[in-house]
């Protein structure tokens, strides 16, 4: 079928497991970019694969009972909240069938029904982490193209989908709250009136890089600043701008990076103003996040996500738990209360020193933190010395547990696995190599990210 082709009247029928809307002509799948189950819709083609299509839309004959308006002037060219054109209890179905589709056909075990989706309570502003990157290769609109006017090309804003050259430069973002918005609009101004350049990608040249703003419950607002060379006249005046102009912000950064990208784990990080860190709470414990901190992007529903791994798993003050993929210990630490002790191991030695320090800003005394590779460090020895668990809770990243981590689950076998996950694939991929020494016993999605396909899962097993 060639590219441009339109085909009438195709009906979208679901959604795939990364959002794209899907319908079915001449028994292939094409893949259409914003729209929901429902909708009959004119698509033109505008690529081929081996096994499917590629299409978007160019006229509605019915459009979805699950359709809303997208609030975001955005919209269609960000790559972020790709669903907000379906309402928000549509969102929350596809999300739970996604979950109990992957599970049944890759996991190929038996299941318990699934509990219903915990749902956000916000759907907007819910994110207490954005980064935002300068450039000088601004994404522009067909207008502006065929205007050819002399237009500023400075952006700071989020990478256009597959072209990480050019950057949408965002008026208003709805993802994290105020003032995060006056924040990275007040740096742009500052920087065109003051003429600071704004990074090229490709002649790898530029003063300005990267902004990263980080928010907590508590009131306590971290920001960023990235830069690509160390001039400190006109990084001071930017910072000091900053400071002057936003007083409730309480650590205020900066990182000099002479990188071709823009990763800074293995950079220092710079205080101009405040403190290193900030603060979040939950249910009474506080956890200190620093620039390099992982923290779940929700914070309001991490809880929720948290109480359901706690639940599942069950202490009741004599147990030894382990924790694998702790991160900055923050399920270690709220399962701590009620456990005998919590062994929790992580990659990221840096994170391990948060999650050490987290204990203690809780005069939490019953856990252990240790670094180093899950394969390696998960073993026979390391079950000998730390003793042997009664409850296993793994909350890997979205690739799942290393097959030999799985192994040594097996081998291990704890009374129960508590397996949180961001992605249902790769849990379902590994359940199947669990299967025969667990049973699943329960599954509660939750969901941490309203407008978009992703969607958390946790899944309690217990030993057959």
């Amino acid at each position: 079928m060639k590219a441009s082709k339109v085909i009438e009247k195709l009906e979208i029928t679901g959604v795939s497991s990364d959002g794209k809307s899907v319908g079915r002509h001449e028994n292939r799948v094409i893949f259409v970019a914003n729209g929901a189950p429902g909708d009959i819709v004119d698509v033109r083609i505008v690529g081929k694969q081996k096994k499917f299509l590629l299409g978007e839309i160019i006229h509605f004959h019915e459009k979805s009972a699950d359709r809303t308006d997208p609030f975001c002037e955005h919209f269609g060219t960000c790559g972020g909240c790709k669903w907000q054109h379906i309402q928000y209890d549509a969102q929350l179905k596809h999300k739970q069938d996604h979950v109990a589709h992957n599970l049944a056909k890759i996991g190929k075990t038996a299941l318990p029904d699934l509990l219903p989706i915990k749902g956000s309570a916000q759907t907007t502003y819910y994110r207490n982490k954005l980064e935002y990157t300068f450039s000088n290769m601004r994404w522009l609109t067909r207008e502006e193209i065929e205007d050819n006017d002399e237009l500023s090309r400075n952006a700071l804003g989020f990478h256009i989908p597959r072209r990480f050259d050019k950057i949408l430069d965002i008026n208003h973002c709805w993802l994290q709250g105020d003032p995060s918005n006056e924040i990275r609009l007040a740096v742009k101004a500052y920087a065109e009136k003051n003429e600071l350049t704004f990074f090229d990608l490709k002649k790898q040249e530029g003063l300005l890089r990267n902004l990263i703003i980080r928010t907590s419950t508590t009131g306590d607002l971290m920001v960023i600043l990235q830069v690509f060379y160390d001039d400190q006249p006109a990084l001071s005046a930017l910072l000091s701008h900053l400071k002057d102009s936003f007083p409730e912000i309480t650590s205020l950064l900066y990182i000099i990076n002479p990188k071709q990208n823009e990763t800074f784990f293995d950079l220092p990080v710079h205080t101009f103003h405040g403190e290193g860190f900030i603060y979040e709470e939950m249910e009474g414990l506080r956890f200190r996040i620093g620039p390099k901190s992982f923290y779940q992007t929700n914070s309001i529903q991490a809880y929720e996500l948290y109480k359901v791994a706690r639940e599942f798993a069950g202490p009741t003050g004599d147990e030894v738990v382990y924790d694998l993929y702790t991160g900055t210990g923050t399920i270690a630490n709220f399962v701590a209360k009620k456990a005998k002790k919590v062994i929790g191991v992580e990659s990221v030695e840096e994170a391990i020193v948060d999650a050490r320090i987290n204990s203690e800003l809780n005069n939490i005394t019953n856990t252990t933190f240790l670094a180093g590779d899950m394969k390696d460090m998960i073993n026979a020895d390391f079950v000998k010395k730390h003793g042997h668990p009664d409850v296993i809770i793994t909350d890997p990243p979205r690739a799942g547990m290393h097959q030999k981590v799985v192994e040594m689950l097996n081998e291990i076998k704890p009374k129960k696995l508590v397996y949180v996950s961001c992605n249902p694939a790769t849990q379902a991929r590994d359940l199947e190599l669990l299967s025969p020494v667990f049973e699943v016993v329960a599954v509660q999605p939750v969901d941490m990210f309203p407008q978009t396909h992703h969607v958390e899962n946790v899944m309690l097993l217990k030993l057959r």
